[in-house]
């Protein structure tokens, strides 16, 4: 430390099982979803089938309304008054286009369908009733609730007039059904009216139901997806913030180290000629400095190639009357104080290890004729106080932190710690950290 002052697949959004853009469910959005978050199979073959193979539906469904209108043509031919077969034909081709373009133009083709029901009541077979309720099903599945609910009231009164036609057209004579006894005019009229209302409110209800499901599936999705781009993120900052904690062990640790390892050969040199035991013994001090450092190195990078590695426990409070000496072996007149009683807590013991450790270093390599060094730990309620000040008579100051006090500050911001370091008014330099930390109740 030199001194100084202080995004997955998962993301993929569904094609199908999205909204559009306006708020209305697209076909099929019940059955699709992200990548790794696919919904199950629906239950049952017809669902399946309707799901997977909607160009098979609306194939069926026209074949369908094609076999009724043909045989409502073939029964009204003996019926007085019968339309002409190029009527019938037409009117039921129109039945099936509304129908296969029911998806992608649903209000068009409800409007379509209307205007042909409203002629094959008037002069037709009426089988074209059956696409009004198709088209007014696929308003409510793939429109907004408010189209759906217009679109039924509508359908109601065509529902009424095309019940007042029939009725009318079966009392003459020209319907291909049995004409009602006097009298029952009002009532047949109303029951036609009632029955064709109530196909319309199904449609309607089935519609918006279906509709309904697709939306909440869809949000299901989208939720689905945003909960995996969090978790995804979330998991991205948790390994920069790994990397960040092992950058900082490892600038704590060598930088340490090394500082020791360089002040002890600088002893031992400068003895070497007058005292050859104590050179000897330097360089001894050297080595093993130097095997506990690569030791400790290969402990963290182990760790992070792999999570069986060996775990040594992490240094504490209880070692800081070893680093103390081992600083003391290197040079440094380094006393250290202890007040109160210090918390069981070992990433708080780790805490302050590592900020008195990088500020002796920072002593170590930076002061120059320092007579004495002093730390004091003070424990009390709910926090700690560390003072680490020496009596140099000059050193090094940079416009610009390095790491060691920005380690510091990253340290101390965990548990809510206060920062000082800077030149003593009597000549030397001063860290003051506060940390403090909620008591267990």
């Amino acid at each position: 430390m030199e001194r100084g002052y202080p995004r997955s697949r998962s993301h993929h959004a569904a094609k199908e099982g999205r909204l559009n853009a306006k708020g209305n469910a697209r076909s099929g959005a019940a059955d699709a979803a992200p990548d790794l978050l696919a919904l199950p199979r629906p239950p049952g073959q017809l669902r399946r089938l309707v799901s997977q193979h909607p160009r098979v539906v609306d194939a069926s469904l026209a074949a369908l309304y094609l076999l009724v209108a043909v045989g409502l043509g073939t029964s009204s031919v003996y019926a007085p008054g019968s339309p002409a077969p190029l009527i019938i034909a037409g009117l039921a081709i129109g039945g099936v286009v509304a129908i296969v373009l029911r998806r992608r133009f649903a209000v068009a083709s409800l409007l379509a369908a209307s205007l042909l029901a409203l002629l094959s009541t008037a002069g037709g077979t009426g089988a074209e009733l059956i696409p009004v309720l198709v088209t007014l099903y696929a308003v409510g599945a793939y429109r907004s609730a408010r189209a759906a609910w217009l679109s039924f009231a509508g359908a109601v009164v065509l529902a009424v007039a095309s019940a007042y036609v029939i009725t009318a057209r079966a009392v003459d004579g020209t319907f291909a059904i049995e004409p009602p006894t006097a009298g029952d005019f009002a009532s047949d009229w109303l029951n036609a009216a009632f029955v064709l209302g109530a196909l319309a409110l199904s449609a309607t209800v089935l519609g918006t139901g279906a509709s309904q499901r697709a939306r909440y599936v869809a949000a299901l999705v989208d939720r689905a997806t945003q909960l995996a781009s969090e978790r995804d993120a979330r998991a991205e900052i948790a390994r920069a913030e790994e990397r960040e904690r092992i950058v900082r062990e490892m600038h704590d640790v060598i930088a340490h180290s090394v500082s020791v390892m360089i002040a002890l050969a600088e002893g031992a040199h400068a003895a070497a000629a007058k005292s050859p035991e104590q050179s000897q013994d330097a360089i001894a001090r050297v080595a093993e400095t130097g095997r506990g450092t690569l030791r400790e190195v290969r402990r963290m990078l182990g760790i992070v190639r792999s999570d069986s590695a060996e775990r040594a426990p992490q240094p504490g409070v209880a070692q800081l009357p070893a680093l103390v000496e081992q600083l003391q072996q290197a040079g440094l007149p380094v006393q250290l104080t202890v007040v109160g009683t210090a918390t069981d807590d070992p990433a708080l013991g780790l805490t302050v290890y590592r900020i008195v450790q990088e500020s002796l270093t920072n002593c170590l390599r930076h002061a120059r004729g320092t007579t004495a060094v002093a730390v004091w730990v003070t424990w009390s309620s709910g926090e700690v106080e560390l003072v680490i000040e020496d009596d140099a008579a000059a050193a090094t100051a940079t416009a610009e932190p390095g790491r060691g006090i920005l380690g510091i500050r990253q340290r101390a911001a965990l548990y809510d710690g206060v920062v000082e370091a800077g030149p003593r008014a009597g000549g030397g330099w001063r860290v003051a950290v506060r940390l403090r930390w909620a008591e267990l109740r």
